[in-house]
């Protein structure tokens, strides 16, 4: 089975060591895994509520497309796009704007750190605050959903955006579903392993701390820079610490298990930090050379990037626009060349108000729930192996092909053609279990006129 794993990068600043080891490095590592469908974007609607240069912007577009390029990525094999290119994300992003809570988004990470410094400086609470700020969870989800990306790779501050997603889809599904389920219910991904780099002082590497070591800077310049990274006052020939220098932590993510075993050693026995620091040199020019030269043939090819992301834009869109589509039927904005519901047509959908929503199991199974039209779950299916089956019982049940309801102590079964399929709840009593029975053939009988 196909898993699809969607990442971005906001195109805000110029890629950095810190930026490859924790998330282009792994993420080029995971689109080359069997069985898994890989989408990568250039998050620039995202920068716009960030920046508001727009030199910069252009500057870190390019650059981060050229990075993740001259890193490895495959434009062949995945899918790589600007989110700008894509139309439909906008357009989904009203629409699921349009479901979202205004009380869900009130409680987003940083919608409420920007409230809290605006009350602790004595301002409105809202002093600053765009409303791109504040929808920025939706364009999140929309980006996630659009194409039903099963997993996300987050860093732990974003863990709560895709949570977000999550409730945005449901919220959908369960507004426009009749029985489908438009979008597959993300997980976000946190890589335990992926390294935390430090910078030059010792603190996360961070272009707000001004601590960075660029990605694909010439040669000089990055061996200048690591000629900056703090150290303690230990002379040549006395022993180090590994564990407490910040140099040993970034030698460690771009080493061998062997290498980095020889070096903690070397550390121990004395090594001067001045040969530490060419030696870290020396591994990270290896290792980044080649890749530095093709990132530079990039830049200075602008034209060719700007193919390489249109073609992506167009692979992207090939899911797209199809899908929004169904979603813009689904929400009644429909073509007047299709049929239109009559008032009694309208009514009648109104009494099947009950419905079946699936879903995949965190064993990765399938399964359907029946719902009232108060959202009281009338019944559970049992563990299906595939979609289609689960499905194709769904049908079944609407259609009323061979149902039998049969009551089990203080629950009740479905079965279908002599195999249980679905289960309800357990009750209290005869009487309770009887008249959740009544309300469950009276959610079924509508479905088969």
């Amino acid at each position: 089975m196909t898993t699809r794993i969607l990442t971005g990068i906001t195109t805000t600043g110029t890629p950095h060591l810190g930026n490859y080891a924790g998330a282009i490095r792994p993420a080029i590592r995971a689109s080359q895994q069997p069985g898994v469908d890989s989408f990568y974007f250039l998050a620039d609607y995202h920068a716009l509520i960030k920046c508001d240069d727009p030199l910069r912007i252009q500057r870190s577009r390019l650059e981060i497309a050229a990075t993740w390029l001259a890193g490895g990525l495959d434009p062949d094999k995945v899918t790589f796009y600007r989110q700008s290119d894509i139309p439909e994300i906008p357009e989904l992003t009203w629409l699921l704007t349009c479901v979202a809570a205004k009380g869900l988004l009130n409680r987003a990470h940083a919608y409420k750190a920007s409230v809290d410094k605006n009350v602790e400086n004595g301002e409105d609470p809202d002093a600053g605050v765009t409303m791109g700020l504040f929808s920025y969870p939706v364009l999140m989800a929309a980006d996630i959903l659009m194409f039903n990306a099963n997993k996300v790779p987050v860093g732990r501050d974003q863990i709560q955006h895709v949570e977000m997603a999550r409730d945005i889809g449901q919220r959908f599904n369960h507004l426009f579903g009749q029985g489908n389920e438009f979008f597959a219910l993300p997980e976000a991904v946190i890589e335990e392993s992926v390294a935390t780099l430090p910078g030059l002082d010792g603190r996360k590497m961070s272009k707000s701390y001004d601590n960075t070591i660029p990605l694909f800077t010439s040669a000089k310049d990055m061996k200048d820079a690591i000629s900056r990274i703090v150290t303690d006052s230990r002379a040549p020939g006395e022993a180090k610490n590994p564990d407490d220098a910040h140099l040993f932590t970034l030698f460690q993510a771009f080493s061998t298990p062997a290498q980095c075993a020889e070096f903690r050693a070397e550390l121990e026995q004395g090594l001067g930090w001045g040969e530490a620091k060419q030696r870290l040199f020396q591994l990270l020019d290896g290792q980044l050379a080649e890749k530095r030269d093709y990132y530079h043939q990039l830049i200075a090819r602008p034209a060719d990037l700007e193919d390489i992301l249109l073609a992506g834009a167009a692979k992207a869109r090939t899911i797209a626009t199809p899908f929004l589509e169904q979603l813009r039927e689904a929400v009644g904005l429909r073509s007047f060349r299709s049929s239109v519901q009559t008032t009694a047509n309208v009514k009648k959908k109104v009494a099947k108000s009950a419905r079946f929503v699936s879903f995949r199991d965190e064993d990765g199974s399938f399964r359907f729930r029946l719902l009232a039209a108060d959202g009281e779950q009338l019944l559970l299916s049992r563990s299906f192996a595939d979609g289609k089956s689960a499905g194709a019982a769904s049908k079944q049940l609407q259609q009323g092909d061979g149902v039998d309801i049969r009551a089990e102590g203080l629950g009740f079964g479905v079965w279908l053609k002599g195999e249980p399929v679905a289960d309800g709840a357990s009750f209290d009593s005869e009487q309770a279990r009887d008249a959740a029975i009544e309300r469950l053939r009276a959610a079924l009988e509508p479905q088969q006129d």
